[in-house]
């Protein structure tokens, strides 16, 4: 690889996109001997081993066991240092605040739940912590669960480089403040922002939960190689995401992707619905209609529980089923969500539809089967339609990778 001539840095600069690719190579493929190394990024013998001498002292990679297999003495195996650095993903929702730190290799380290029901801050909005007031309650909670996960791990807090917040709806970037998530106590003073930067000793990014849900299925799960696709998510609230050319679309406002205020047919014009926290498309087939669905269809054996985890369990059984009202469910679900669906592909043309979340995962292949066929009878556009794969807390798999590839380009910068 060669630069410009007469271009003052560029052997540095070359070093640093070979350090670079080395440190990729080694988060991906795990422990690699040196000649391997070389070979994946077209390095002769001694270069490579200057990159891992540089890379061993700048305290990024660890050699760790040799390998063996043919005659001749064991290559030295390395791989990414995970102390290099750490972060931090926090999946916030009215219920609890969900923490967890990740090793620079994503490997998760700490975790820590916080039960928040019923945790109405005052409706004084407090001083900032900067001129001496007290924190607010979503400050403290936010602290705590921080807190929480960083003594799980056995680190201190300034051992965590960047913390990433998912939380429903959006904060808009021209005022600040979270917008399309009226069922969050607390997160909607215009102060909160500057009052959580002042709380905590480390930088803070925030995103909505569901676009941090197609981060992870992007980076780790069933988005991976895809530059167009919609990730429709179905848990406590119905709502998508939007990744357009690889990036995620976020809107003016923050607000791409909050599909459940669409209005669709088969559902009443719901008016004000920022008020009402709801809009058609949510009312038609938000987790929380299922029950009622069930109801109607004549389903008896209505299980207990949360809705979330009623719509869930609704849902598998009619996957289960070939007949029957639990099969009427199943497939009255699937129009209803095909319905909004259409809408949406109809303006964005995606070549792929994930679909994660509770209520749209337990329906499995017998419930993406049906969404394909009624959304083949309703748009023009036919994207291919997957289930998710990342199904273990997937927000806060999303924070963690989200503040993981910016701390990444930070930590393994070794041309500075």
């Amino acid at each position: 690889m060669e630069g410009s001539a007469g271009t003052p840095g560029t052997p540095r600069v070359l070093r640093a996109m070979n350090d670079r690719a080395a440190l990729d190579l080694l988060l991906a493929h795990g422990p690699l001997s040196r000649t391997r190394i070389g070979k994946l990024t077209g390095l002769s013998k001694p270069t490579a081993s200057q990159l891992l001498a540089r890379l061993e002292a700048a305290g990024l990679v660890l050699m760790t066991g040799t390998s063996e297999g043919r005659p001749g003495p064991n290559a030295q195996l390395y791989v990414v240092n995970p102390a290099a650095a750490h972060v931090a993903g926090l999946d916030v929702t009215p219920e609890r605040i969900l923490a967890a730190v990740a090793d620079i290799t994503g490997r998760t380290v700490g975790t820590y739940e916080l039960p928040t029901p019923g945790r109405r801050p005052s409706p004084r909005p407090s001083a900032s912590p900067k001129q001496g007031g007290t924190p607010s309650p979503v400050v403290r909670q936010v602290a705590e669960a921080l807190e929480g996960a960083v003594k799980a791990a056995g680190l201190a807090a300034t051992d965590v480089h960047r913390v990433v917040i998912g939380t429903p709806g959006a904060f808009d970037p021209n005022t600040g403040r979270l917008r399309y998530a009226s069922h969050l106590p607390g997160w909607h003073s215009p102060a909160l922002l500057d009052e959580l930067a002042a709380a905590l000793p480390v930088p803070l990014e925030y995103e909505n939960d569901v676009n941090l849900v197609a981060l992870a299925e992007q980076r780790l799960g069933a988005a991976r190689g895809h530059e167009d696709f919609v990730l429709l998510w179905n848990e406590g609230g119905l709502g998508a995401a939007l990744v357009l050319g690889g990036r995620l679309h976020r809107g003016w406002t923050g607000g791409a992707g909050e599909v459940g205020f669409l209005p669709v047919p088969g559902a009443p014009l719901v008016r004000q619905v920022t008020r009402a926290n709801s809009g058609g498309y949510q009312e038609l087939a938000g987790s929380q209609s299922i029950p009622g669905l069930a109801r109607e269809l004549g389903v008896t054996d209505l299980p207990t529980g949360p809705y979330t985890e009623v719509a869930a369990a609704l849902v598998a059984q009619g996957a289960d089923s070939a007949t029957g009202p639990h099969r009427r469910l199943l497939e009255t679900y699937a129009t209803r969500l095909a319905t909004g669906l259409a809408a949406l592909v109809s303006v964005l043309d995606p070549e792929l539809v994930v679909l994660s979340g509770t209520s749209l995962t337990a329906g499995g292949e017998p419930l993406r089967t049906l969404i394909q066929a009624e959304l083949e009878e309703l748009a023009a556009s036919r994207p291919c339609l997957v289930i998710g794969d990342v199904r273990e807390h997937p927000v806060l798999r999303g924070a963690l990778e989200s503040a993981l590839a910016t701390t990444r380009d930070e930590v393994f910068d070794t041309s500075r």
